[in-house]
């Protein structure tokens, strides 16, 4: 049995931070998981930078209600859907995730969570544990599932690393460049290609 687990940012749906950057005028939000590799590292950034602002989670919120799925990402997912079991691995959290998982069917979402104050300001965030992305794929391996995933940034990688088979879908030059091993796909129609491939269809 077979099991794919996938990125959501960049994969399914755009960069939730570079929406809001756009939207606020804070370049620095721009700043993704394509450009910085600790995640510890970039989320401090963020949460100092909302906080400077005064950008609430309601706020984002508003942003994410205004956005759409990448074009062909419902269609490619449901294709996968009817193929094998689909998990989504992600570094967003529930708060972020959810109105986009109601715009892809409800898949299953593995994510974070936010602590959020009574001013409605993001105060912190929990990671249900380190290096989550990678820790799901090995728990899946031991249930003896053979793992395909795929993503596109620097926080994929070890997940990809740990899985039977990685994709690569539309990186940055830098992570493609800094990982020669996984095949990268630039659309959804090289993307099945390679799925197919990995699932013997």
């Amino acid at each position: 049995m077979k099991i794919c687990c996938f990125d959501l940012e960049g994969v399914f749906t755009p960069e939730v931070w570079i929406n809001v950057a756009l939207r606020t005028g804070i370049d620095d939000l721009k700043l993704t998981t394509r450009d910085i590799s600790d995640y510890n590292v970039l989320m401090k950034r963020r949460l100092g930078l909302l906080n400077q602002y005064g950008i609430s989670l309601k706020k984002i919120q508003d942003v994410i209600a205004g956005m759409d799925l990448l074009p062909g990402a419902r269609e490619f997912l449901d294709w996968v859907r009817t193929e094998t079991q689909v998990i989504i691995l992600s570094d967003t959290f529930e708060e972020f995730g959810m109105p986009f998982m109601k715009k892809l069917g409800y898949p299953t979402l593995f994510c974070h969570n936010l602590e959020v104050g009574d001013n409605g300001m993001i105060t912190d965030y929990k990671i249900r544990i380190p290096d989550h992305k990678r820790e799901s794929v090995v728990a899946l391996k031991k249930l003896n599932y053979e793992i395909i995933a795929a993503g596109d940034s620097y926080n994929d990688t070890s997940m990809l690393k740990e899985a039977h088979h990685g994709i690569l879908f539309r990186p940055p030059q830098n992570v493609s460049d800094e990982f020669p091993q996984f095949p990268v796909a630039t659309d959804y129609g090289e993307f099945k290609a390679l799925l197919s491939e990995k699932l013997e269809l």
